[in-house]
C-alpha cells in the first residue's frame, strides 16, 4: 500500500509553518493608524493654538515661540506620515503572506488531486515513480512560493529601516509624548517584520537543501525613500492623497506643500541659497533682492509676482500663522520672504539664506502671509 500522506507530509509541514498573514484590526498596522490619527488631532489642535497666540501677542517673542511651535507641528506631521508608511508596508507583508500561504494551500490540494486520479496504477512501480515525480516537483513548487515570499519580506524590512529614524528636527523641539509614540511604533512594526522575515527564513533551512537552489533570487533593487536629496538640497514628491507635495529641506526635515507650484517655487528659491544680495537684482546669476528672489522662485513654476515686495500678497490668498505651508509669502511694506516649512523662511539677506519666521522686520509694516498658489 502506497502511504500518499508520507509523501505529502514534507508540503503539509511547509503549510503549516507559514504564516496566514491575517492581522486583527488591534494588530501593529492598526495601532499605528490609531497612533497617527491622534497625532493628526494634536496637529490640528496645534494649529490653532497657534492662531490664538498670535491673535492675542505680536512681537519677536510671539514670533520667536510661532516658530517654535511650527517646528512642533513639523514634527508631529512627520511622525503621522511615518506612521502611516509604517502601517502601509506592514499591510504589504501580510498581503503578501497570505497570498503566498493560498498557493501553497493550492499547491497540496494540487498534489493530493493529483494522487487521486491515479487511482489503482498508483501501485504500480511507473505509477509509484510518477507519483514520487509528482511529490518532488510540487516540493519545489512550494519552495519558490516561500523563496518568494522571503525575497518581498527582505524589500518590506528594508523599507521599514528606511522609516525607523525619527524625524530629522530636533527632538528637544518634540513633545515627549509624540516623540515615544513614534519611537514605541518604530520599534514594535520592525521587530513584527523582523519576526516574519525569520519565520520564513526558518522554514526554508528546515526544507531540503538541493531543491532550495530553485528559490529566486532577491533583487537589488530597494524602493525609493521619500524626500531624497537632489542636488539643489530640497526634493518632493506627491503625497499619497494626490493633494500636497512633500518637500524636503537641506536640514533634512519633510514638509508639505500645497500644490506643486509652490513646491518647484520653494526649490527653487533654495537653489538660491548663498546668491549675494543686489538691489534690483533678480536673477541668481546677477544677484537678487527680497522681492527678486520670491519674483524669480515662483516664475520658474509659472506663476507670476509682481516686482515690489508690497505688492506680492495683492490678490492672494491670506493665511494665518498656524496654516502656514511651503511657498507661502510673508510680506512687509518694504520685504518679502518665503516660507519653506518647520518654521523657517528663505530670504534675500546678503546672501540669500534661510531664518527662522517672524512678523517684525526693522520697524516695517507686516501686511501679513499670503500664498500665490490658492
Amino acid at each position: 500500500m502506497i502511504d500518499i500522506s508520507a509523501l505529502a507530509k514534507p508540503l503539509l509541514d511547509l503549510l503549516s509553518s507559514f504564516g496566514s498573514g491575517v492581522m486583527s484590526t488591534d494588530g501593529p498596522s492598526g495601532q499605528l493608524q490609531s497612533t497617527s490619527s491622534i497625532i493628526d488631532q494634536i496637529h490640528a489642535f496645534g494649529r490653532n493654538s497657534i492662531n490664538g497666540m498670535n491673535e492675542a501677542w505680536d512681537g519677536r517673542a510671539a514670533d520667536s515661540a510661532t516658530a517654535k511651535a511650527l517646528r512642533v507641528q513639523t514634527s508631529a506631521a512627520t511622525i503621522s506620515d511615518r506612521g502611516n508608511d509604517m502601517a502601509s508596508v506592514v499591510d504589504q507583508a501580510a498581503a503578501g503572506v497570505e497570498t503566498g500561504q493560498k498557493e501553497l494551500s493550492g499547491i497540496v490540494e494540487s498534489f493530493v488531486n493529483t494522487a487521486s486520479a491515479m487511482g489503482p496504477t498508483i501501485a504500480t512501480p511507473a505509477g509509484f515513480a510518477v507519483l514520487v515525480g509528482s511529490a518532488i516537483d510540487h516540493l519545489g513548487q512550494g519552495l519558490n512560493v516561500v523563496g518568494r515570499v522571503r525575497n518581498e519580506l527582505d524589500t518590506h524590512t528594508a523599507s521599514m529601516t528606511e522609516l525607523t529614524p525619527p524625524p530629522s528636527t530636533s527632538p528637544a523641539s518634540m513633545p515627549t509624548g509624540l516623540a515615544s509614540s513614534a519611537s514605541s511604533g518604530a520599534s514594535q512594526l520592525v521587530s513584527t517584520l523582523s519576526g516574519v522575515g525569520s519565520s520564513a527564513g526558518g522554514m526554508l533551512t528546515a526544507m531540503a537543501t538541493p531543491v532550495s537552489s530553485a528559490t529566486p533570487s532577491k533583487s537589488g533593487s530597494s524602493p525609493s525613500t521619500p524626500g531624497s536629496h537632489k542636488p539643489n538640497g530640497s526634493s518632493s514628491e506627491q503625497t499619497p492623497d494626490g493633494k500636497g507635495v512633500k518637500v524636503t529641506l537641506p536640514d533634512g526635515s519633510i514638509v508639505e506643500a500645497p500644490n506643486e507650484k509652490a513646491a518647484q517655487a520653494v526649490r527653487s528659491a533654495l537653489g538660491t541659497l548663498g546668491t549675494p544680495y543686489v538691489w534690483g537684482g533678480t536673477s541668481p546669476g546677477s544677484g537678487l533682492d527680497c522681492s527678486g528672489l520670491t519674483q524669480y522662485a515662483y516664475g520658474e513654476a509659472g506663476v507670476d509676482l509682481p516686482r515690489l515686495a508690497q505688492e506680492q500678497g495683492n490678490g492672494h490668498l491670506g493665511v494665518s500663522p498656524g496654516d502656514l505651508m511651503p511657498g507661502d509669502l510673508a510680506v512687509w511694506d518694504g520685504h518679502v520672504a518665503m516660507v519653506i516649512g518647520n518654521g523657517q523662511f528663505v530670504e534675500a539677506g546678503d546672501p540669500v539664506q534661510i531664518s527662522s519666521i517672524r512678523t517684525e522686520n526693522i520697524g516695517m509694516d507686516f501686511y501679513g502671509f499670503y500664498r500665490p498658489t490658492s
